[in-house]
């Protein structure tokens, strides 16, 4: 059971105490004021009289939040001290660190709400869906891919970067496969472009090395730009859980759209895609740069 005290309006004797008690039991604790922010350390820093949110957390973290943006406005990390006072017609709360030595002191002129709630739970962050996700239910079912795909190296270095996944066809063919959680433009073609021809160069310039790439679905230009350059795509969902991982793997197998796209797939536009401007490709066709990590 969650166990959550809170003050409405309390004065500043009543918030301290609440304070104090809510500090030895280790709880999350949100003090809702208005109240002024000085932070002395490494820099210094100052805001004027306001209302805002102090959250301080039992791991130490100390946050300021206005009414705008997720970021607070000033902040201490974990590892911190809460302290608490009232002084000179205010209540203070202070978030000391000592390596560094930083400050961070909120002046409460006026409480409008105190909360204290007792937190638990996992503390790591379960991140599905990921890359890592999917290139691990591209393992387990190769077949995913296609019929006889054999991987045999993940982040497989090349002079233009690391693979996502190498491997060979049923025919002992060269693939380079690279993964995209989500839907994906014509900078994904380029990036796979360059790692074929970078694999191309080290198996000899007559090497034919082929490129999959692989994600939940591709933008118009970016298909016309695979078809060019003899690119193909694979039509995969990263796996949300564990569970879901071989229900998708199933259903892939039956029904993945696994195609080497021709003159005939030119017909169907995605003019929602062309409209944001996704047309990266440059008047000559050629790909474009990558435009960073994805």
């Amino acid at each position: 059971m969650v166990t959550v005290t809170t003050l409405h309006q309390p004065t500043h004797r009543e918030a301290l105490w609440e304070l104090e008690d809510a500090f030895e039991r280790g709880d999350l604790l949100t003090v809702f004021g208005r109240c002024t922010v000085e932070y002395d350390g490494r820099a210094a820093s100052s805001l004027g009289l306001g209302r805002r949110l102090l959250l301080l957390k039992p791991d130490g973290a100390a946050l300021v939040h206005t009414d705008e943006k997720q970021k607070p406005v000033n902040w201490q990390p974990p590892g911190s001290e809460h302290h608490a006072a009232v002084r000179d017609g205010h209540l203070r709360v202070r978030s000391v660190r000592t390596s560094p030595d930083e400050t961070l002191d909120v002046r409460f002129e006026t409480v409008e709400q105190l909360s204290a709630m007792a937190v638990s739970g996992r503390r790591e962050l379960a991140v599905t869906g990921s890359e890592a996700d999917l290139r691990n239910a591209l393992l387990d079912r190769p077949g995913l891919i296609e019929a006889g795909f054999e991987p045999l190296a993940t982040e497989r270095p090349t002079d233009a970067g690391p693979i996502d996944l190498f491997g060979r066809d049923s025919g002992g063919q060269p693939v380079v496969v690279e993964l995209k959680r989500r839907r994906v433009g014509p900078s994904a073609a380029s990036q796979l472009q360059r790692y074929v021809e970078a694999v191309r160069r080290e198996e000899g310039d007559d090497a034919e090395v082929r490129g999959v790439l692989v994600a939940p679905s591709v933008t118009d230009r970016a298909r016309r730009l695979l078809t060019e350059h003899g690119l193909e795509f694979v039509a995969v969902d990263p796996p949300s859980s564990t569970a879901d991982a071989a229900e998708t793997a199933a259903a892939a197998t039956e029904t993945a759209e696994h195609a080497v796209f021709d003159a005939a797939d030119e017909s169907t536009r995605d003019s929602a895609a062309d409209a944001t401007g996704d047309d990266e490709s440059g008047p000559d066709g050629t790909l474009p740069a990558d435009e960073g990590p994805n």
